[in-house]
């Protein structure tokens, strides 16, 4: 069962309190390919310019990522820099250079277009329905997207929101695209303009799931060290993404340990700077992690709780 993923390809220059990485491989479909590559083949399209380190991928054309639709054009790479404060909740951008990715236009090559999972990265929603033009019958797509998108290109955002299944933001985007500061409303209003089900990301605090008749919240995974928190986000939805793709269901119990591998993910990003905590991590780890998750939360009620 295949799984498609479309976004920007990125070098990030992140500094933190903990150190500094330079020209480190970025980029939502970087990020999402490293993390889902550890449970599922994964199928990318992005483009880069000439001066990316396109041998630097090859960890994960090892690891079953198919980069066949990886676009090599004319002029630089997208660059994004970076500094993050202590608490790792709050960062400034210092630089974005778009490059060769102002002006990518996705193409899915036709190996790829009958992709039964697909992933749309935080890109323009033009983009993201041009590529949903392209594939065949998807079964499943999720989507992100970010602030911008919600306040310059709002109307072709929610005709996307009417063809995908599942939306990824933040509570603040929550918020943003419904008017609602309540996230239960927010979320309410969001489904009801398309997507089946949504994730609300709360960062280090975790996220909710809501589907059409329930809510289900992961916390985040408590950990000691941390030093790099960009591509979390786009972890989690490789981890997510991969474990459906791999079960090959839709149902509430699959969607509920898609979020808690998602959460995995997520933490496995935030231990070292770009991708390089996912180079040498295990299945074995992932799936103790997952365990410990698991006891993490798991709570009996007293037998005369009367339920």
């Amino acid at each position: 069962m295949s799984l498609l993923v479309v976004g920007s390809v990125a070098l990030d220059t992140v500094e933190t309190p903990f150190g500094r990485a330079e020209d480190a491989l970025g980029g939502s479909a970087t990020f999402f390919s490293a993390a889902a590559s550890l449970l599922h083949p994964v199928q990318l399209v992005g483009v880069v310019g000439d001066d990316y380190p396109v041998d630097a991928l090859r960890f994960l054309a090892e690891r079953n990522v198919d980069l066949a639709g990886l676009e090599r054009a004319h002029g630089e790479s997208f660059r994004w820099s970076g500094v993050y404060s202590y608490d790792l909740n709050s960062r400034e951008t210092l630089e974005t250079r778009l490059g060769v990715f102002a002006d990518f236009a996705p193409k899915i090559p036709e190996q790829f277009r009958d992709a039964e999972w697909v992933f749309l990265g935080n890109i323009d929603p033009e983009l993201q329905i041009n590529v949903l033009d392209q594939v065949h019958q998807p079964r499943f797509v999720a989507c992100d997207t970010m602030n911008l998108w919600i306040e310059i290109k709002r109307t072709r955002l929610l005709e996307l929101l009417g063809r995908v299944d599942l939306l990824l933001v933040n509570d603040a985007e929550a918020r943003q695209l419904s008017g609602n500061s309540n996230l239960s409303r927010a979320a309410r209003w969001i489904m009801d303009r398309g997507p089946r089900y949504l994730i609300i990301k709360k960062g280090e605090h975790g996220a909710i799931l809501f589907t059409p008749h329930s809510t289900f919240f992961a916390p985040g995974y408590p950990l000691e060290d941390v030093f790099d928190p960009t591509g979390a986000g786009d972890a989690f939805a490789g981890g997510f993404m991969a474990h459906l793709a791999q079960n090959g269901r839709v149902e509430d119990g699959d969607l509920r340990r898609a979020v808690v591998y998602g959460s995995v993910l997520g933490s496995y990003a935030v231990e070292k700077f770009s991708v390089e905590r996912f180079r040498d991590l295990s299945v074995d780890e992932i799936e103790e992690r997952v365990r410990h998750f698991r006891e993490m939360t798991m709570f009996e009620l007293p037998v005369d709780a009367g339920v």
